[in-house]
């Protein structure tokens, strides 16, 4: 006699559950049976490594002007190491890059200049763990640019960089959703759960809290990795 249960009658009443069932098919007049189910494992993180860069700048009208731009250039880029010092970020988070220089001309029709400006854009580079501190100090900033300091707060990266310390666990709870799911499939078809025959892992995937999709923008993310286990069935 043989006897099939459908895997998405099953589905519905487990996957809330952290897992589900999927292609599983029992037939007691085949030499090997097995069912294929899939376990979900979902970790709540927080991010522990944040990326800032902050840009600066100093315009000119002339090309003499330039002395004067840079020493107005390194003024700045002391007064934004220190703002940021004071926010709690260690000189060593701090990483100030080269400065850029641009020039710029503007000619009428017949190309004839009538206008220049000369441009040093400076950037400073923040890489730190202290990830909670980050918004405090962007928001400090504000000070600098009303003090009328042109500067460009770009958004922060933030990262999640310790997924190998929970993937173990993460693995061994989707796996053991997957048993779970055999289970419940074995019970209805009258039969009992064996050892595994064969086991898939899917890519871990993490996200912002919820995003569909990204995982720099927020601090807290949602890690998620989604097994493939066959199981023997056994009568």
């Amino acid at each position: 006699m043989e006897k099939i249960v459908s895997a998405v009658f099953i589905a519905a009443g487990l996957a809330f559950a952290g897992f589900f069932v999927s292609e599983t098919l029992y037939k007691s007049n085949v030499a090997v049976n097995t069912a294929d189910v899939k376990g979900l494992a979902e970790r709540r993180v927080m991010a522990d490594k944040a990326y800032w860069s902050i840009e600066y700048s100093v315009t000119g009208k002339t090309k003499s002007d330039i002395p004067d731009l840079y020493t107005q250039s390194e003024k700045n880029r002391e007064k934004i190491v220190a703002l940021l010092q004071d926010a709690g970020f260690d000189a060593a988070e701090i990483k100030p890059g080269i400065v850029r220089y641009y020039k710029n001309e503007f000619r009428d029709e017949n190309q004839k200049l009538v206008d220049e400006s000369h441009l040093l854009v400076g950037e400073i580079e923040v890489e730190t763990s202290k990830v909670k501190l980050v918004a405090d100090g962007r928001n400090k900033l504000n000070r600098l640019v009303a003090e009328g300091m042109d500067l460009q707060n770009n958004a922060p990266a933030y990262h999640f960089t310790q997924l190998n310390d929970i993937k173990p666990d993460m693995l061994k709870e989707a796996t053991s959703n997957a048993k779970i799911a055999a289970a419940e499939f074995a019970a209805i078809a009258g039969v009992k759960v064996g050892g595994i025959r064969s086991a898939r892992q899917g890519g871990f995937e993490i996200r912002d809290v919820g995003e569909n999709y990204g995982d720099t923008k927020k601090l807290e993310k949602d890690v998620r990795v989604v097994t493939t286990v066959t199981f023997f069935l056994e009568d």
